[in-house]
């Protein structure tokens, strides 16, 4: 019993329909009904946890995310993490939520990742970080590809957020789970190949207007291309590292 979680389950089910959100979940069925397992989630938004948490309510497990440390500064943060048993990644440290999550796993959880780090602005899958594949190996569990569609058109990176009455339709695929067999690279391959696929098939069920900045290029829209969105990233990245520079140098 979790009434932290349920509580926080009910009110995002609520939020949901009060903005006339629309969830449709398939595939929930290739969940482990009992077990550890890596749940793998694409990253477009800020907000691409809730429905992919919500879509664990009919079968009455709950995730587990890894999520930034920096969360748990904040008192509000740090009470959400310890009550959802959230996993808290220091990036200084990251060796230390690995063990945590593979600890998990062993114990029978589903551990959230998103094997793509950052959001993406292309909307389209990243390379992937090997920490899911390495996890599921270690712990022999399997990993579950899951799909989150149209979280993005809510808030995402370098679009303003669309907080309120919106009737955004909001999609989750749950694909069948991969055995951890092979090696590191052999898995993680095999997992981005099976998410690509059910990203595909989620994104051509869904109503893509022409030119939209949150439908991706291929399919007609406006949002930058993979190669656009990698050097918008590097950008990102270039001036993080500057200001950093300029914060040290005033100390």
């Amino acid at each position: 019993m979790e009434p932290f979680y349920r509580t926080l389950e009910v009110a995002c089910r609520a939020a949901l329909r009060v903005n006339g959100d629309r969830l449709t979940v398939v595939g929930v069925e290739n969940i482990p009904a009992t077990g550890g397992a890596v749940v793998a989630i694409n990253h477009t938004s800020y907000v691409d946890w809730m429905p992919a948490g919500l879509a664990m309510t009919s079968i009455r497990r709950r995730l587990r995310f890894m999520i930034k440390a920096e969360v748990g500064d904040i008192r509000a943060g740090a009470f959400v993490i310890r009550h959802t048993k959230l996993i808290p990644v220091d990036r200084s440290r990251g060796g230390q939520a690995y063990a945590e999550a593979v600890r998990e796993l062993r114990a029978g959880e589903l551990v959230a990742v998103y094997p793509e780090a950052t959001i993406s602005r292309s909307f389209e899958l990243k390379e992937f970080k090997s920490g899911a594949a390495r996890m599921a190996l270690e712990a022999n569990v399997p990993i579950v590809p899951m799909i989150v569609w149209g979280a993005h058109r809510i808030w995402t990176k370098g679009h303003p957020r669309r907080i309120g009455h919106r009737k955004i339709p909001l999609s989750v695929a749950v694909g069948p789970p991969l055995n951890p067999v092979g090696t590191v690279r052999e898995l993680d391959d095999r997992l981005h190949d099976e998410m690509s696929a059910l990203l595909d098939s989620v994104q051509r069920g869904y109503p893509h207007p022409a030119g939209a900045p949150w439908v991706p290029a291929r399919l007609g829209g406006s949002a930058p291309t993979p190669e656009q969105a990698r050097a918008l990233d590097a950008a990102e990245a270039a001036e993080r590292a500057a200001r950093r520079q300029r914060q040290e140098g005033a100390q």
